[in-house]
């Protein structure tokens, strides 16, 4: 198989030849974290996309980009994205661009960042058909602010308001959470016509042992507009698979993600989510991508026990539906190299 079929075999449930391995579910570069000799060839069935910038964006980019990794600020890229949407982590009294809104007039006026043609879409279709001729299956994401609805939400008005907004104020959440799915919807639409194997979507509604807000509030204000996404995307491109993304414990929902036609589900930490549980529970609807580590086994663990968390996850959840892949970013400046080399010799070596 070739690591684009042995993807989209596991995704659909079935058994490829191995199985895949990921590092992430959005682009890393591993020739940043890992030196070529500690590795062969391209050891990753998946290489992620993200839509080009525009003229304006890109400028805002160059600004940023030879910023160094900040504990407090995070990446570049992040800080890019902060500046582009008026989220200010640093200044606890301006960290939310909504948080002192009166009116639902004051959450109109906001400049949302715009998702209009001004991106080159064809450098894009050139990037995924580049990809595909190497046999590597391609994933796609798209801009947001931390995530596609919940979490850009919650960043604009602050966590607090906007769990309030739910229930005291819910045109509010209404009106926030339309103008994001417009948003998150176009910006689907050209990653499908570009052609990706997969669409990665990320919204962190869950926490340790429990969900930010209950079944029923998910149901209410999320599920119907995943779903719009989800079906847009696959107008386009019909056979569109769907990665969605959140850390923490969402275990109440996963019926409703197969539902609205989710595929895998990114990253099952071990701390918080059972993986054999959810492969019991959801069988072949619902590939696993992740399962790999906890919190502090990249940073913190050997080589050694890397190696045994990934056969003992190859053996206990098998081939079929399974993606490998670390359960927390690794591209952190803390994670040593040496960690990173022994997760994707250990996948080779036991999936």
């Amino acid at each position: 198989m070739s690591p684009r079929e042995r993807v989209l075999t596991a995704l659909d449930g079935g058994t490829p030849d191995r199985v895949p391995c990921a590092l992430a579910f959005y682009p890393v570069r591993l020739e940043r974290l890992v030196p070529r000799s500690l590795y062969r060839g391209n050891p990753v069935d998946v290489h992620f996309v993200e839509l080009p910038l525009s003229r304006e964006e890109k400028a805002l980019a160059e600004r940023v980009e030879k910023l160094s990794y900040n504990t407090r600020l995070g990446s570049p890229g992040q800080v890019f994205t902060y500046r582009r949407w008026g989220y200010h982590p640093e200044s606890p009294e301006a960290r939310n661009p909504l948080m002192h809104a009166r009116t639902l007039d004051d959450l109109r006026e906001f400049p949302f960042p715009d998702a209009g043609s001004a991106r080159p879409a064809n450098r894009l279709n050139a990037e995924v058909a580049d990809w595909h001729a190497r046999g590597l299956a391609v994933g796609g994401n798209l801009p947001h602010l931390g995530g596609e609805l919940f979490e850009s939400a919650w960043r604009l008005r602050g966590l607090q308001n906007f769990l309030l907004d739910m229930v005291e104020r819910p045109e509010w959440a209404d009106y926030l959470l339309d103008r994001l799915t417009a948003l998150a919807r176009r910006n689907a639409e050209t990653l499908a016509a570009a052609g990706v194997d997969v669409l990665a979507l990320d919204d962190d509604v869950g926490m340790p042992g429990t969900m930010f807000m209950s079944p029923a509030l998910w149901r209410r204000f999320f599920k119907p507009r995943m779903a719009e996404i989800i079906t847009a995307a696959r107008v386009v491109k019909p056979d569109l698979r769907v990665l969605y993304h959140s850390e923490g414990y969402i275990e109440p929902i996963l019926e409703d993600l197969i539902e609205i036609g989710v595929n895998a589900l990114n990253p099952l930490q071990p701390e918080h989510m059972d993986a054999q549980g959810v492969q019991q529970k959801c069988g072949s609807k619902l590939a696993l991508w992740g399962t790999v580590g906890g919190q502090t086994t990249f940073s913190l663990g050997t080589p050694q026990q890397i190696h045994d968390e990934v056969r003992m996850r190859a053996e206990t959840l098998g081939r079929a539906g399974l993606i490998l892949c670390p359960a927390y970013d690794i591209d952190e400046p803390d994670i040593p190299m040496q960690n990173i080399a022994a997760f994707l010799d250990a996948v080779h070596r036991y999936g």
